[in-house]
């Protein structure tokens, strides 16, 4: 199977910050990500100066808070040599087509669909007409919305996928919806995958064993710091764990056990396993009887399941007491 991309969900935790920006990368990279991941916002190419800011944080208006952490094109072209440095891949979700625009030029090789843009099918179509991979996260949208967005990129091309995400911060458990991304998966025949906004890893770990070939979490490093994402982000030492787990877990996917090839365990079946013992002195020509004859380690003799096939039966000759009975030891006819 192919390896599961582990994508840091960075966004603007940076808050505006390029020093923050790049030990990101660094802290994501050494956790064990392989993509890391960001938003290219132009405040004045999205919204409007007096559009709300989101109920999970109010910390200061929108137009301001995307003007305030936006990068200029070299900080960006920066950013994007970290990532190459450190050896993870560079993504970034543009939310207008002047971010677009600004990503194309410094030649960005894929792009992620936030939730928010999934009706947005102008924009869509210029991500799609770059003919460059495409995450879609599908977030807030319904199936009507969701399956115009996936078709206005399946008609320029099919590196796509579509990622269950829920538009809650944060996510309850019962709100994940992986049902939703195994259904996606049947609907569209495409790679699906998870954008996770729970508070820990299990969702993500549940995914991958699901079949996820990618998932995502918000990263940062500390809960406590001020921005809209890092009250729901991992940890670098969660980030870490979830890393681990993904890759045993796919470990485990990557590698079926044969059930019938038993033959490996031989050792320890002699050593664990019971086989039939003399319970007391047995003089040849007895009757063997469940006071006779019982089960007790090891493994290496007459195999305990046959107990109910030797009771009945005579010895066939004398049998210490406390010892491995053997086919010699019984009469059989």
């Amino acid at each position: 199977m192919n390896r599961v991309e582990i994508i840091a969900e960075v966004g603007s935790v940076h808050d505006g910050s390029l020093g923050n920006a790049g030990k990101l990368i660094e802290a994501a990279a050494a956790a064990g990500a392989d993509t890391v991941k960001f938003q290219t916002h132009i405040a004045e190419a999205e919204t409007l100066a007096d559009a709300p800011m989101p109920p999970y944080f109010q910390g200061e208006p929108r137009l301001e808070y995307f003007r305030r952490t936006a990068f200029t094109p070299a900080q960006w072209r920066g950013l994007m040599l970290r990532c190459a440095e450190r050896g993870v891949g560079f993504l970034s979700s543009p939310f207008s087509a002047q971010a677009l625009d600004l990503l194309e030029d410094l030649g960005a090789e894929r792009y992620k669909i936030p939730s928010g843009e999934v009706t947005n099918l102008p924009l869509i179509e210029l991500i799609a007409q770059t003919g460059k991979p495409v995450l879609i996260s599908s977030g807030m949208s319904d199936w009507a919305e969701l399956d115009r967005a996936v078709e206005t990129v399946l008609r320029r091309h099919d590196r796509l996928v579509v990622m269950q995400c829920t538009s809650e911060y944060p996510c309850p458990y019962e709100r994940v919806g992986l049902n939703v991304m195994l259904a996606m998966k049947e609907r569209y025949g495409l790679p699906v995958g998870l954008s996770d906004h729970t508070l820990t890893i299990h969702a993500c770990l549940a995914a991958v064993a699901l079949g996820a070939s990618v998932v995502e979490k918000h990263f940062t490093f500390s809960r406590l710091m001020y921005g809209s994402d890092a009250a729901h982000s991992l940890e670098p030492a969660e980030f870490a764990q979830l890393c681990q787990g993904v890759r045993a877990i796919q470990t485990m996917l990557a590698n079926p056990v044969d059930k019938a090839d038993a033959g490996r365990y031989a050792e320890m079946k002699r050593v664990f396993e019971k086989s039939l013992v003399s319970l007391a002195e047995i003089p040849a020509g007895t009757v063997l009887t469940p006071a006779l004859v019982g089960v007790k380690k090891p493994g290496s003799g007459i195999p305990a399941a046959r107990l109910a096939e030797v009771l009945g039966r005579r010895a066939a000759r004398a049998v210490p007491a406390d010892r491995l009975l053997s086919e010699a030891d019984i009469l059989w006819d």
